[in-house]
């Protein structure tokens, strides 16, 4: 249900006391790169790329001016992107997926 426009800071603010964090964000910095992302490698990768970076940013104790460096990073990966959506990635062509499906992975501890 859509009751009009929404004034960001206020979702913003909202949404940073629902999470339980605190945090300033620099809304044109993130919708300049989810726009680049839109219009350069696929509408999708928009979201994943803005979380990826925020992730890259949290991970690393990020300051503003380093979140700056991995937004533009990003942005650049996405500026020079040339690959179709259905294209494979060079890359992973080659690599054969293992087939672990009769190992029991039920008692398997993973790092937080």
């Amino acid at each position: 249900m859509n009751l009009g426009a929404v004034n960001l800071h206020d979702w913003i603010d909202e949404l940073c006391d629902v999470l339980d964090i605190e945090t300033e964000v620099d809304e044109g910095l993130v919708l300049d790169l989810s726009r680049t992302a839109a219009q350069c490698v696929e509408r999708i990768a928009a979201p994943i790329t803005a979380y990826l970076v925020g992730f890259a940013a949290g991970a690393s104790g990020a300051a503003p001016d380093g979140i700056e460096r991995l937004a533009a990073r990003a942005q650049a990966l996405a500026e020079g992107w040339d690959r179709p959506a259905d294209a494979p990635d060079p890359i992973d062509v080659d690599d054969e997926v293992p087939d672990d499906s009769a190992v029991d992975h039920s008692d398997d501890e993973f790092e937080d």
